[in-house]
């Protein structure tokens, strides 16, 4: 039965779907379109126009958000937009289900609810696994939300790891750069970047720009 994803229909069946093995040498592919311009992917990060989104981990913790220019539709990621931009968020796994190669169920440390991920998006950084993807159920603490139906990820999934979603970002009228709506700025760590916080959550989602990264 094929894995339901909310915007993309099924997810397409790549060679490091068929061969798991394969991404401990080749990473899983992006759709350029939905991520910032000069997202480039590797075995174990993602890294924006030359900022690993595991170093903004390292700086600022979960969930993190990476901010850049978004990228005109239909290009495949080739011509980078002057107007609009486009974020990612990190979260990390709290919990895990034991079941591996079924349907699976996660809790992540950030809720997303006031984002509209790409879902079909959502990939494992941090790590290279080479378990077949199976249809995972995201479930955001403390909230409570949930994705809008399961996303395709590793089997292998446990607390700790780290999983990188690109959102559609909005720029207010200062020229600034944020999540959709929900969210509120909260005050900025000048070493870390910009903080946000959900109106949806007490977990605070600090952001990186790639000027101050």
């Amino acid at each position: 039965m094929p894995i339901r994803l909310p915007h993309d229909g099924e997810q397409a069946m790549t060679l490091t779907r068929i061969l798991p093995t394969l991404r401990r040498s080749i990473p899983d592919p992006i759709a350029g379109d939905h991520w910032p311009a000069a997202t480039v992917a590797t075995i174990t990060d993602v890294v924006v126009d030359g900022v690993s989104l595991l170093r903004v981990v390292d700086l600022c913790g979960t969930p993190a958000v990476h901010l850049g220019r978004a990228v005109e539709p239909g290009t495949g990621g080739r011509i980078p937009s002057t107007t609009m931009h486009t974020g990612v968020v990190v979260v990390r796994v709290l919990e895990a289900s034991a079941q591996r190669g079924v349907d699976r169920a996660i809790v992540i440390d950030g809720d997303l609810s006031e984002l509209d991920p790409a879902w079909a998006e959502a990939r494992l950084i941090g790590r290279a696994s080479v378990a077949r993807a199976v249809a995972t159920t995201l479930t955001a603490a403390p909230s409570g939300c949930c994705a809008p139906a399961p996303i395709a990820l590793p089997g292998d999934l446990t607390a700790g790891d780290l999983l990188a979603l690109p959102y559609t970002a909005v720029t207010d009228d200062a020229g600034v750069a944020r999540p959709a709506s929900g969210w509120r700025s909260v005050e900025p760590d000048r070493e870390q970047g910009r903080a946000y916080r959900s109106a949806g959550t007490t977990s605070a989602a600090k952001s990186s720009s790639p000027e101050r990264s």
